[in-house]
């Protein structure tokens, strides 16, 4: 008998594993229930001193300790974390043996100024050459500073531990990269390239010279108080995101292969999309048309109409231009049928988890398939006349869903879409 194919004669690309963490919690039970009930995982920063900031919250995981600490290191256990979880649902392979290759979505790694000022110190004063520097590494002088310098080195400590095949392949498309991940695990698998894939994407990056960086670009809300308030996507009195830490794993799998081995399905991955601009370094083109033209591949690329959509799991970062810009893309292609489509923005809740993001709200978005349940946006308490989404605002509603569009668009324009739904077409 042949495997099942989509209509357009691919192999169709299932879920099988989810993991996650953020501020919220560690795994799918706490964080959908946290989620739901419309809680809030941001808070003050105690992490370091914040006097003199003009964002003093974020969605810092401080339930998770590394050491030495370093974003490089927190953001690899949180994906070590997220993708046991992953794995352990699957239930693919074996430990430390999984049947597929790796893609990994994280941030450019730039390790913060006490790391810098640590390897300084490390360094000898006396003239450093080339032997002395490999003789240094092999006596493993340089061991733990070369892991944290190196981009890569969280996706290679992973294809270690878990003994994936393949390359691991680190990526950064801004706050696309999540979805960028599981669209690359997607493309092997219709290719025929691999029956799995593991697509994680991880960002422990809540440091003092990032809410700087972002302070900088006026891209961060300052309402500080109370913390919990200050994410309000869609509303007419946001300011600005908040920064957040999380990840997300996926376990991809072709649908004969995943049955083959009996294992249960939790949602299929029948589209991906993505479109890239060159307007600005930063921000995205306020007409929207390069996230017009993504939403529109995805729609394509899963061979739907928007009108078979039941849910859109919004970017919506609660910052002025981008909130307003996604409405606009959304409504040139929707058009009428935007208004009936429940609307709901995941970062009112857990912050924005930067290159984690996409993969986060893709397993939210299953889980919403999976309950029949579609978590708030809260803090919409002042409605932007300028945005008449459907925005399932406050309270958790529960409706039929069989589809879930889940967009991703980030800075520089680099926009990228995913749809599930819950059953193969």
């Amino acid at each position: 008998m042949a495997a099942p194919r989509d209509k357009f004669g691919r192999p169709i690309v299932v879920v099988t594993g989810m993991g996650i963490v953020t501020s919220l919690g560690a795994g799918k039970v706490d964080n959908w229930k946290r989620l739901t009930a419309g809680e809030s995982g941001i808070k003050t920063v105690t992490r370091f001193p914040i006097d003199g900031l003009k964002t003093t919250m974020a969605g810092a995981i401080d339930f998770v300790s590394v050491e030495p600490f370093s974003s490089t290191s927190l953001s690899e256990r949180l994906a070590v974390m997220a993708t046991e979880e992953a794995l352990g649902q699957s239930g693919v392979g074996r430990k430390g043996d999984f049947p597929g290759p790796m893609f990994l979505a994280v941030a450019p790694v730039e390790t913060e100024w006490p790391q810098r000022i640590e390897v300084a110190r490390a360094v000898p004063t006396k003239d450093f050459g080339i032997i002395e520097y490999l003789a240094a590494c092999g006596n493993g002088q340089f061991t733990e500073f070369h892991r944290r310098f190196t981009f890569g080195s969280v996706a290679l400590n992973l294809a270690e531990t878990f003994g994936t095949k393949g390359s691991p392949i680190s990526l950064s498309t801004a706050c696309a990269s999540g979805a960028t991940a599981i669209q690359l695990g997607v493309e092997a698998i219709r290719r025929g390239e691999a029956d799995a894939a593991l697509c994680v994407a991880t960002d422990g990056s809540v440091n003092p010279e990032a809410l700087v960086r972002f302070s900088l670009l006026s891209a961060l809300s300052t309402q500080n108080d109370p913390p919990q308030g200050a994410s309000k996507p869609f509303s007419k009195n946001r300011d600005g995101f908040v920064m957040a830490e999380g990840a997300g794993a996926l376990v991809l799998e072709s649908y004969d292969a995943a049955m083959a081995r009996g294992a249960h399905i939790l949602g299929v991955v029948a589209g991906c999309g993505e479109l890239t601009d060159s307007f600005h370094r930063t921000r995205s083109s306020p007409d929207g048309k390069p996230a017009i033209g993504c939403v529109r591949k995805t729609l394509a690329d899963a061979g739907m109409e928007p009108n078979q959509i039941d849910h859109i799991n919004a970017h919506g970062t609660s910052t002025p231009e981008n909130d307003k810009m996604e409405y606009l893309a959304t409504a040139a292609v929707f058009g009428d049928h935007t208004a009936k489509i429940p609307v709901s923005s995941n970062k009112s809740m857990v912050g924005h988890t930067i290159s984690a993001a996409g993969a986060v709200e893709a397993i939210f978005s299953l889980l919403t398939l999976e309950h029949q349940r579609i978590p708030p946006t809260i803090n919409y308490e002042v409605p932007d006349p300028a945005i008449p989404f459907d925005v399932v605002g406050n309270k958790a509603r529960d409706a039929k869903v069989t589809a879930v569009m889940s967009n991703s668009f980030g800075f520089g324009g680099q926009n990228a879409s995913l749809i599930m739904t819950r059953e193969p077409a």
